[in-house]
C-alpha cells in the first residue's frame, strides 16, 4: 500500500507465467545439462570418442547461449515484473530471506563464470581441468537450484514462519524437500530432452543412434525421478489448503492433469524414437518432445501457483497486497485512509490496489463481461461479497462507503443496455444467462455451491418470494436488483431445474 501502482492494460497473471515459465524451463536446463556434459564428457574421454566429445563442444555452445544469455535475461525480468506487480510481496521475499538471496546469487555468479570458462576451455585447458570445472559449474547451478528454491515454495507453504517469522522455518517449509527432490528430476529430464534435440542434427548414423539413445536414458531416468515426487510433493502441501482449492478452483487440477497427458507422449517417444528406433530420431520429433517437456513443467508450475490463491503469500498476504491481519482494520478505518498514493480518482485508486492484481475491465480476467446488464447496487453487494464466490478470492479491504465508490468507477465502464439486448437472448435462454450472471459467481450448478435441490418443486409465488428475500437467506447474499423482465425468465430457468433440460452454461 505504500507503493505506487503500475497500471497497464497487460494482463498480470499471463505477463508473469509467460516469463517465468520460460525462465524455469531454461534454468531447469541449465543445472542437468551442466550434469549431462561433465558425466558425458568423462565417459567420452575414457573411450577417446572424439565424435562424442564433438558432439560436445556443439551441445555446450548451445548450452551457454541458451542458460546463459536467455536464462539470466528472464531471470531478470522476472524481478523487473514481481517489483512492478506486486512490491509488497516482493519486500517482504527480500526482507525475511535477504541472506538467501546473497547466497543464491553468489552461487550464480560462480555458475556463470564456470559456464563460460567451460565453454572456452575445450581447446584451452587439460582435460582434467576442464572435467573439474564441468563440475563446479554444476555442483554451483544446483546449490543456487536449492537455495531459491526455499524461497518459491516459502510463498506456497510458509509453514511455521507464520507463527515465528525465523528464517529456516520458512526456508526449510513444508514443502522444501519434495520439490527439490522433483525439480532435480526435472533437471535431468530437460538434458535428455534439450540434448536430444542437438543429437538428432548428428550426421554421422551410428553415431547419431549411439548418442540418441543415451540421451533417451537421461530423458527416462528423469521421467523416472518426477512420477513419484511429484505425488510426494502433493501430499506435502497442507491438507486444509489442498481442499479448499479443490473446493473453489476445480480449474488448476483440470491444468494439474495436463502433466499426465504430456508425461506418456514423452515416454512414448523416449521409448520407440530412443531406444527402439534412434536413427529416425529427426529434429521434428525432438521438437515435440521439447513441446511436451514445456507442457508437462508449464501445467506444473500453472497448478502450483494457482494454489495459493487468493493469496500472494499463503495466509500472510493477499494477492492485492493486503495482508490477512490488517483486513478488519481496514475495513473499520477504511482503505484509502490508509494509501500514501493516491491519484484523486478514489473509484479508480480502489480498483488498481484492490483487484487489478488479478483483473483488468475489458482483457484478461475482466470485469467488464460479469457486470455489462447489472446495476451499481448488485456490483456494490458483490464486493462486499466477493470472498464468497469462485475462484477463491479475498474479502474486500475497505469501508461499504469505497465498495460503493469501487462500484461506481467499474459500472462507468460496463454496458447500461440491458441482458436481453447485449446478448439478442429472450425467455429461457434469458433466465440462463441471468442466472450466470446474478447468481452463477457463487452458487455453479453442479458444482462450488449448487443450491439447485433447494429450487425443485417451487410454484411462481415461492419463487418470487425468494428472490424478495434473497439478502435474508444467507450472510454477505445480495438482493435482487434485477428488473421484472429478468426476474420473469429467471424464473423460467428455475423451472427447468432437474426436469432433464441441458442447463450447463458454463456458470
Amino acid at each position: 500500500m505504500h507503493y505506487p501502482f503500475w497500471d497497464t492494460q497487460i494482463g498480470y497473471g499471463l505477463l508473469m507465467a509467460t516469463i517465468a515459465i520460460i525462465h524455469v524451463f531454461i534454468s531447469h536446463f541449465a543445472i542437468g545439462g551442466g550434469l549431462y556434459l561433465v558425466i558425458s564428457e568423462i565417459f567420452a574421454r575414457k573411450r577417446n570418442d572424439s565424435h562424442q566429445l564433438d558432439y560436445l563442444k556443439r551441445l555446450s555452445k548451445f548450452f551457454v547461449l541458451t542458460t546463459v544469455v536467455l536464462g539470466a535475461l528472464t531471470g531478470v525480468g522476472i524481478w523487473i515484473v514481481i517489483g512492478l506487480l506486486n512490491p509488497a510481496a516482493t519486500e517482504v521475499l527480500i526482507h525475511n530471506f535477504v541472506w538467501g538471496w546473497a547466497i543464491e546469487w553468489t552461487f550464480f555468479v560462480v555458475e556463470i563464470t564456470a559456464a563460460i570458462l567451460y565453454f572456452y576451455g575445450w581447446e584451452r585447458m587439460s582435460a582434467k581441468a576442464h572435467v573439474a570445472m564441468g563440475w563446479i559449474y554444476f555442483i554451483f547451478a544446483w546449490l543456487s537450484l536449492a537455495a531459491i528454491n526455499g524461497i518459491v515454495d516459502f510463498m506456497l507453504t510458509p509453514g511455521k514462519w507464520l507463527e515465528t517469522g525465523n528464517f529456516w522455518d520458512g526456508f526449510i517449509n513444508p514443502t522444501y524437500w519434495s520439490s527439490l527432490v522433483f525439480r532435480t528430476g526435472v533437471c535431468v529430464l530437460l538434458a535428455g530432452l534439450y540434448s536430444m534435440l542437438v543429437a538428432s542434427g548428428i550426421a554421422d548414423s551410428a553415431a547419431k543412434k549411439r548418442t540418441v539413445r543415451y540421451n533417451a536414458i537421461w530423458g527416462l531416468i528423469g521421467l523416472v525421478i518426477v512420477w513419484p515426487t511429484l505425488l510426494w510433493y502433493q501430499a506435502s502441501i497442507p491438507v486444509e489448503l489442498m481442499q479448499a482449492a479443490r473446493k473453489i478452483m476445480t480449474f488448476p487440477f483440470e491444468v494439474m492433469h495436463l502433466t499426465y497427458w504430456f508425461f506418456w507422449p514423452m515416454l512414448a517417444f523416449f521409448l520407440i524414437f530412443g531406444l527402439l528406433i534412434p536413427r529416425r530420431m529427426h529434429m521434428i520429433v525432438a521438437v515435440i518432445l521439447l513441446a511436451c517437456g514445456l507442457g508437462y513443467f508449464g501445467s506444473f508450475e500453472w497448478w502450483r501457483e494457482s494454489l495459493r490463491k487468493p493469496y500472494v503469500i499463503s495466509n500472510y498476504m493477499y494477492a492485492n497486497r493486503v495482508e490477512v491481519s490488517k483486513v478488519k482494520k481496514l475495513a473499520a478505518e477504511g482503505f484509502l485512509a490508509n494509501l500514501e498514493y493516491r491519484t484523486g480518482n478514489d473509484g479508480a485508486d480502489l480498483y488498481r490496489q484492490l483487484c487489478r492484481s488479478c483483473h483488468t475491465i475489458d482483457g484478461y480476467k475482466g470485469l467488464k463481461l460479469h457486470y455489462d446488464g447489472t446495476d451499481m447496487d448488485f456490483i456494490t453487494a458483490t464486493i462486499l461479497g466477493e470472498h464468497k464466490m469462485k475462484g477463491n478470492m479475498p474479502p474486500f479491504a475497505g469501508s461499504r462507503e469505497e465498495a460503493q465508490l469501487l462500484a461506481a468507477h467499474i459500472y462507468q465502464q460496463t454496458d447500461h443496455r440491458h441482458l436481453s439486448e447485449i446478448y439478442h437472448l429472450a425467455g429461457l435462454e434469458l433466465g440462463r444467462k441471468v442466472y450466470e450472471i446474478r447468481c452463477g459467481k457463487c452458487h455453479v450448478i453442479g458444482g462450488y455451491g449448487d443450491v439447485t435441490k433447494s429450487l425443485l418443486g417451487l410454484d411462481d409465488d415461492e419463487y418470487n418470494d425468494l428472490l424478495d428475500n434473497a439478502a435474508d437467506l444467507a450472510e454477505d447474499m445480495p438482493n435482487f436488483t434485477g428488473d421484472e423482465k429478468e426476474r420473469a425468465a429467471l424464473i423460467e430457468f428455475f423451472k427447468t431445474l432437474g426436469k432433464g433440460v441441458d442447463n450447463a452454461s458454463g456458470i
